[in-house]
């Protein structure tokens, strides 16, 4: 293979045919948006139902669209105010002029993304129930290929951003190889931030409308879940889209995007000796689009027969995640080694893949009713709330073990594989390419997360509309292996971002360090070495004190939305209790209940209790860096990393565990619905929601934030950190 370059060192612009293989990337991006506007189309043929499940879904959807679009004006103001800062920044070079435009058209993606998935999870609900009144297989195919419609719009959005930022960069502005990756992994912030507000927002929505209904229907009223008298029942089946499918869908939005970004700008730094910066920049952007087709065939798979208990469902949706994972795995063997000619690279993306796998099989095992543990959790509701309550803290506690584990062998599997021993940064490229290689079947995983909300709505609309025993059973059965496949896909997310969030640390330190050495050039000296200027030994204080203000900024921040969530619950069940006492004919079901009281306090509460937690990301890293230097923001990031990586696992976990022994003991065990045991085991899984959906979640999007913002600012923060100023 021939590499032509200027006689000055400088690449001509066009000679390296890598240079123009991202308009591949368009092509992928296309074939992917294709794929989710014909599965829209598909979904939309299917029957609405009768007039009063076409009533019910237009509630829901209603409410849904109101919801997102006030949370868009609100966010709206933020970015207004973000852009603003950046374009003042960009004046004296802070940075860049392209980062105040990428930052607008990463927050437009990733929210034009969330609001497609929304707007069909919406429209797909009502089409499950009225599909599933005919059988299970045809309530699945609707309500999985609603989930498709996000996920592929998703990665297409995804990649569409990437490759078209690269050929404008290149070929517009014709910027170098160093330049475009450090542009790139800046260009995060803007999806960084929306991807925020969608998932604490959405989470604090969703669960004070479950948590208030559950707490005021299911336990002091005695009526079941979904029963059309409780008044906060609309509003709860409206936080499953804003929160379970928007909110997923912009923070697995964000974690994709960045895994590209950071392997691309890992690449540069570790083939731009030997002359293979542009192909080691492109083979994420490969990969991704391999992982669009395998993801593609995978969907073809996911089907099941109509007598299926929950081991038949689980197994079909492991199918199609499978099949397209080994397609994936197979097809980047002769994309690796074509591109730079080496096996290493392969491994560590297989080590991805595998990884990933490993992931959603621990995730599933220590949160589906299927498996011993959390059966086991279901048994101890006979002895009352406190003792479930307590076992599900500790199962969450004991699953972070094993999914620390695989991300730590990724971590170091991944290095080794990729040449990390020879050279570091072929190491670190191998780390950036796992994290790629673990979400580049997205378009298939994703939609298996996003589908479990479609089934948890349908199953509500049967309930409301008294469609009958049977179609609320097959409902019942989506849904709680929904409930599993969500749980994996926060597992997923989260074990994701720890890799991301790493490779994105690595592009900060090599980027701040090159910064540090320009402006305080007698540091260089004092500590040389492969990040020469910075000090970034543990013993250094700065280094400490960032630690732990990382570590304890996870426990603030779950702090501030389980709060959020608590306040907000508080006033739906305080209107839930006051419509049950004043609508008089209500609990008779005579009279209707005021639906949209509730969904418009779910609202304002969700709206107002996002702010803080989004403010507190942002500005974290910039007080931390203007006191303790590069070096302090490295620990922040390094601590928020590793602890909020635990704690996150914990919570989704925890909190799927309490969900799916409810369902279990609802299924008819250990008593059935209105048991002692499940009202015990309903106060677990209230316990529960705020860990599985707001909190837990959210997690992960805050110490990947907290990486991109301290990209952004590092200019700032090297020439006028105190810290160097002693």
């Amino acid at each position: 293979m021939d590499y032509y370059y200027a006689a000055n060192g400088v690449s001509e612009i066009g000679a390296n045919s890598f240079e123009w293989a991202y308009l591949l990337g368009i092509a992928g991006a296309v074939l992917a948006l294709v794929f989710a506007f014909f599965q829209s189309r598909k979904v939309l043929k299917f029957s609405e139902g009768n007039d009063t499940v076409k009533k019910i879904a237009a509630s829901i959807r209603a409410g849904a669209s109101a919801y997102i679009k006030r949370q868009f004006k609100t966010v709206s103001i933020f970015y207004i105010a973000m852009f603003v800062l950046l374009v003042v920044l960009a004046i004296p070079g802070w940075v860049t002029p392209f980062i105040p435009a990428a930052f607008l058209v990463g927050g437009v993606f990733s929210q034009l993304s969330a609001l497609i998935g929304m707007k069909i999870a919406t429209a797909a609900n009502s089409r499950t129930a009225t599909a599933a009144s005919g059988s299970l297989n045809s309530g699945l195919r609707v309500a999985f290929s609603s989930g498709t419609v996000l996920s592929f719009t998703v990665v297409g959005l995804a990649l569409l951003d990437v490759a078209v930022w690269f050929l404008l960069l290149r070929f517009v502005f014709q910027l170098e190889a160093q330049d475009i990756a450090a542009n790139m992994v800046m260009f995060g912030v803007g999806v960084a931030v929306f991807a925020l507000f969608a998932r604490v927002g959405g989470g604090i929505f969703t669960k004070a409308a479950d948590v208030g209904a559950d707490l005021v229907g299911k336990v002091e009223a005695g009526i079941p879940e979904d029963d059309p008298r409780n008044p906060a029942v609309i509003a709860d089946n409206v936080g499953d889209n804003v929160g379970d499918v928007a909110g997923m869908g912009a923070d697995l939005y964000e974690s994709y995007i960045k895994s590209i970004q950071a392997a691309l700008a890992l690449g540069v730094a570790a083939f731009y000796g030997v002359g293979l910066h542009w192909e080691a920049m492109f083979l994420p952007v490969a990969l991704a689009i391999s992982g669009v087709i395998a993801s593609l065939i995978g969907t073809f798979f996911i089907r099941t027969k109509e007598n299926a208990n929950q081991k038949d469902l689980l197994n079909t949706l492991r199918r199609g995640t499978y099949i397209a994972a080994v397609l994936a795995a197979v097809a980047a063997a002769p994309i690796t080694f074509f591109i730079l000619g080496s096996w290493g690279p392969y491994i560590a993306i297989v080590v991805g893949l595998a990884a990933g796998c490993a992931i959603a099989y621990f995730t599933e095992y220590y949160t589906s009713a299927h498996y011993k543990p959390t059966r086991k959790l279901a048994a101890s509701s006979e002895t009352g709330s406190a003792t479930i309550i307590i076992g599900g803290i500790a199962l969450g506690m004991k699953s972070t073990f094993a999914i620390v584990m695989i991300v730590a062998a990724a971590i170091i599997g991944s290095f080794i594989a990729a040449g990390g021993f020879g050279e570091f940064t072929m190491g670190l490229y191998g780390i950036g390419l796992a994290a790629v290689g673990m979400l580049s079947t997205l378009g298939i995983t994703l939609a298996g997360d996003a589908y479990g909300p479609v089934a948890d709505n349908a199953g509500g609309i049967a309930e409301m509309a008294h469609l009958g025993e049977e179609v609320r059973e097959r409902t019942d059965a989506l849904d709680s292996i929904g409930n599993t496949t969500a749980a994996t896909g926060k597992g997923f997310a989260i074990g994701s971002a720890a890799l991301s969030s790493l490779a994105l640390l690595v592009s900060f330190i090599s980027i701040a360090a090159s910064r540090v050495a320009e402006y305080h050039p007698d540091r260089v000296a004092e500590y040389p070495g492969q990040f020469a200027g910075l000090n970034l030994s543990i013993t250094n204080p700065a280094v400490l004190v960032g630690l732990f203000i990382g570590a304890v900024l996870v426990f603030v921040f779950s702090a501030m939305t389980m709060n959020s969530v608590q306040k907000a619950a508080q006033s739906i069940v305080i209107e839930v209790r006051r419509q049950f006492r004043e609508i008089k004919g209500l609990m008779e079901g005579t009279a209707e209940a005021d639906y949209k009281t509730c969904v418009d306090l779910c609202t304002k509460g969700a709206l107002r209790e996002m702010i803080m937690p989004v403010v507190l990301a942002v500005i974290a890293p910039i007080i931390t860096g203007m006191l303790f230097g590069i070096e302090g923001m490295v620990g922040l990031i390094a601590g928020a990393t590793v602890v909020g990586f635990a704690v996150a696992i914990f919570m989704a976990n925890a909190g799927g565990a309490w969900d799916n022994a409810k369902k279990y003991i609802e299924s008819g065990e250990l008593g059935g619905k209105g048991s002692d045991n499940h009202k015990a085991a309903v106060i677990g899984d209230t316990v529960g929601d705020p860990f599985k959906d707001t909190s837990g979640p959210a997690l992960n999007t805050l110490f990947k934030m907290l990486t991109t913002v301290s990209i952004v600012f590092v200019s700032v923060i090297a020439a006028y950190a105190l810290w160097y100023q002693f």
